[in-house]
């Protein structure tokens, strides 16, 4: 027997429920598990953040702003097996080591879909808390590529739309002149060849990897940049096209394999592992995407849109999941690399993601779950420091250089109290900033001294937590 959700009660997490009963149905009852999806939008962090995610709620002496660790919910905290046998495990312990050796450097970035399994014995509180025993609560984290999420837009739009709105995008971009140059020279309704197909697809793909180190989000389809064993496949070889043509041309067999990438590639993805999702934060790095121009903000903010209304936020009702119908409940959006900036503009980057967030609301069909906009660093990489020049005090920050590994002093510019003065030019179309000059400098991991009890240093990591996850640990 299917169950769904029930609101918060014993249970919270019950997926399936099946004939074989015993250990399936006491784990159901007795130990739920909730499934917290974790992604990010061009180098957002997503490993680090899942790395120190679980290091600080192991080892809670940084986490003083969750309820359940300043009330002393939580008597341990460990890792097990994650329930999926088919999904690689989150490789925790190689990412710490690469954080906390005597030579720090940041992981890997994500490139397939993994999970780990975080598991809690928690005190009961309340005034009956004493009379019952200590209960387990599973946190599944799924850690998924961000070009894979952006990927979830394409499933309500025709080959033609995407076509025609990601040739638009690159007519005004100047890195995009040799795919461009290659597609004029290419008739829609001309016989489909293999090579040709092959070869323009070697170049977008180019475009596409060109504009994700721009801090560019549009750059589906994802798998492009990430296709594994799908490499060289027809299901990956396909370009947009603007123009018809009949049976047999290319622009016809185009469209077939966009269709067919919807359909093998997105939709099993959204079915298997997506649409199982309870809570979910996506990882943005709004200072880069600032520094990168209007542009990257205007196409961070439409990515957001579309990505709320594929998340189908909403309260799990137990009937709705019953009909297939389940929704995301809660949805942190959190700005990265915070502490890049002094914490006296964290205000101001905070409240950017949230102006994005809101407008992204206000233009999704969006209700029922809950978000949040945080500024967080996931790993702490700075000190702060005030410098003078020219008469003037200016916040810094001070960190080890990621290219030389020199020590230096950092100023990224002011951002604005008003974050209309960010969006409005990226609403507009304009080309770049007019009074202002965002910078933006790349650190390495510093080398840690932590006391016992202690995880890994952060910023908000634990407000990200207690909003993700804190209510299940009461």
């Amino acid at each position: 027997m299917v169950i769904g959700r029930l609101t918060d009660g014993v249970l919270r997490g019950v997926e399936t429920v099946t004939a074989s009963l015993g250990n399936t149905v006491s784990e159901a009852l007795f130990q739920p598990s909730l499934r917290l999806g974790v992604t990010g939008l061009s180098g957002a962090g997503k490993t680090v953040f899942i790395t120190s995610l679980v290091a600080n709620l192991l080892n809670r002496g940084r986490m003083g702003r969750m309820q359940a660790v300043s009330g002393g919910h939580i008597e341990a905290a460990f890792l097990q097996p994650q329930p999926d046998d088919t999904l690689p495990r989150f490789d925790y312990e190689r990412h710490l080591a690469a954080l906390t050796g005597p030579d720090p450097h940041w992981p890997d970035g994500t490139r397939q879909i993994s999970q780990l399994r975080l598991s809690f014995r928690i005190r009961p509180g309340g005034l009956l808390g004493g009379l019952r025993s200590a209960r387990i609560q599973h946190i599944d984290i799924i850690d998924y590529p961000g070009e894979w999420l952006l990927d979830l837009v394409l499933l309500d739009k025709s080959y033609e739309q995407w076509a025609a709105e990601t040739l638009a995008r690159m007519e005004k971009r100047s890195f995009a002149t040799e795919f461009l140059t290659r597609l004029a020279d290419t008739d829609p309704a001309g016989p489909h060849d293999e090579a040709r197909a092959q070869a323009l697809t070697h170049s977008f793909t180019g475009y596409l990897r060109a504009a994700r180190a721009q801090g560019l989000p549009d750059i589906t389809p994802g798998r492009f940049l990430l296709p594994g064993d799908l490499e060289g496949s027809p299901v990956l070889t396909f370009v947009p096209l603007a123009g018809a043509g009949g049976r047999g041309s290319v622009a016809r067999e185009m469209a077939r394999r966009y269709d067919a990438y919807k359909a093998q590639v997105v939709r099993p993805f959204f079915r298997n592992h997506f649409a199982r999702i309870d809570r979910q934060v996506v990882l943005a790095d709004i200072l880069g995407a600032i520094h990168a121009g209007p542009e990257a903000v205007d196409r961070l903010s439409q990515t957001m849109t579309e990505l709320l209304a594929a998340f189908r936020p909403g309260r799990n009702a137990w009937l709705t999941r019953l009909m297939g119908g389940k929704r995301v409940e809660r949805i942190l959006f959190a700005a990265t690399k915070a502490d890049h900036l002094h914490h006296s503009q964290h205000a101001r980057l905070t409240a950017i993601m949230a102006a994005l967030l809101r407008r992204a609301r206000d233009r999704a069909a969006f209700s029922g779950a809950r978000t949040e906009a945080l500024a967080i660093a996931a790993l702490r990489t700075t000190i702060e420091e005030q410098h003078q020049r020219d008469g003037e005090s200016y916040d810094c920050v001070r960190g080890r250089l990621l290219e030389t590994g020199r020590q230096a002093a950092f100023y990224a510019g002011a951002l604005p109290d008003d974050p209309m003065q960010i969006l409005a030019p990226a609403q507009s179309g304009a080309e770049r900033w007019l009074d202002a000059d965002y910078q933006i400098m790349r650190f390495a991991p510093a080398p840690l001294s932590r006391g016992p009890g202690d995880g890994l240093p952060h910023i908000r990591l634990d407000r990200a937590a207690e909003f993700l996850i804190g209510d299940l640990l009461r």
